[in-house]
């Protein structure tokens, strides 16, 4: 009774994070438009000056999505990846999963003929299924090498080295790629919520939703390897059936994202440390909702300080993120407690 009330606690308090939040993306920004305002136009009616009409559902509401859907998404592959390979410091980012899916972007980005501003729907699925390559590619490579090193922190040390090679490839790439198709490139990897507008969100959501949708369907396989793979055979798990399931859904969603929104740091490495230290538990059960539910929050709340007060500029969402991140990272390091779930 007193887990189930914490769980409870942990979802009343998320649930609530997200409302505020989620309103909050839509009334703050360099426009300040009331919150009456705001309902109304969510509404169906017509504000009193015709350009916010445009700022909150051309530009606040489509951004907002895209961060939830973003951030949920990126948590949510960093809890799988953490518990596949037994590794609190595993995340799409630290194991070089999003510099392969970066390499995949930049081949079509800086080669293909199209700056990222004026792709169609149909260029779009051509840079989704390059960073899903580039990213399964390197998610292989961590496999292989999982099977041959037993120590996780040199697994761990081999994925950032294959993270090092992938961005060589792209320094290359850079080098010799036109000037502004590389200025489009260098803005495209500071990280962005803005670049998804309405036209683009239902390409965005629809994989993002059904990568979700599919890490909710593994919350069993996922339990049963946190006890072993050994105990989860022996529990009729099929091991390598369930590896390469959370290896696709991991695959499809960091690909997906890093395509529309560019490399967002940290929230997938970190997000999950925050679902667990408010649970107190690693089942799956409630870890996989409450990692979905705080990944949308700090990617909306990210979101919300990237806005500079008082003036028209935004910050780059990767010089917001670390600030969230970090602090979390070096928390959970010091209180080894925290680190439990994986031994």
């Amino acid at each position: 009774m007193q887990d189930m009330g914490r769980e409870t606690k942990a979802y009343y308090i998320l649930i609530a994070a997200f409302l505020l939040l989620f309103a909050g993306n839509l009334v703050y920004g360099a426009v300040k438009i009331p919150f009456g305002d705001v309902l109304a136009i969510l509404m169906g009616s017509e504000a009193e000056k015709a350009s916010w009409n445009m700022i909150i559902l051309g530009s606040r509401l489509p951004q907002c999505i895209t961060a939830l859907l973003a951030g949920a998404g990126l948590a949510i592959s960093g809890l799988m990846l953490q518990t596949l390979f037994r590794n609190p410091l595993a995340g799409p980012s630290i194991l070089g999963i999003s510099d392969g899916a970066n390499l995949g972007v930049a081949c079509v980005m800086l080669y293909s003929g199209g700056l990222l501003g004026s792709l169609s729907g149909g260029a779009y699925f051509s840079m989704i299924i390059a960073a899903l390559g580039g990213s399964l590619a390197v998610l292989a490579l961590i496999i292989y090498f999982s099977r041959k090193i037993k120590s996780n922190v040199m697994l761990l040390i081999i994925g950032i080295m294959i993270g090092y090679l992938a961005s060589s490839a792209i320094s290359i790439l850079n080098y010799h790629a036109a000037a502004d198709k590389v200025h489009q490139y260098v803005m495209w990897g500071m990280g962005d919520f803005t670049g998804v507008s309405v036209e683009k969100l239902p390409y965005f959501a629809s994989f993002t939703v059904f990568g979700l949708i599919y890490s909710i369907l593994l919350i069993k396989p996922l339990n049963a390897l946190l006890l072993g793979e050994m105990y989860a055979a022996n529990l009729g798990v099929k091991i390598k059936s369930a590896r390469l399931s959370i290896l696709l859904c991991t695959g499809i969603l960091t690909a997906t994202i890093t395509a529309f929104c560019g490399p967002v740091s940290f929230i997938g490495l970190a997000v999950p440390h925050v679902a667990r230290m408010l649970l107190g538990t690693s089942n799956h059960k409630h870890l996989v909702p409450v990692t979905i539910l705080s990944g949308a929050c700090i990617a909306m709340l990210c979101n919300m300080l990237t806005v500079v007060p008082g003036n028209n500029s935004l910050l780059p969402l990767n010089a917001v993120t670390p600030m969230i991140g970090a602090p979390i990272i070096i928390y959970v390091i010091i209180n080894r407690k925290n680190l439990q779930y994986f031994n």
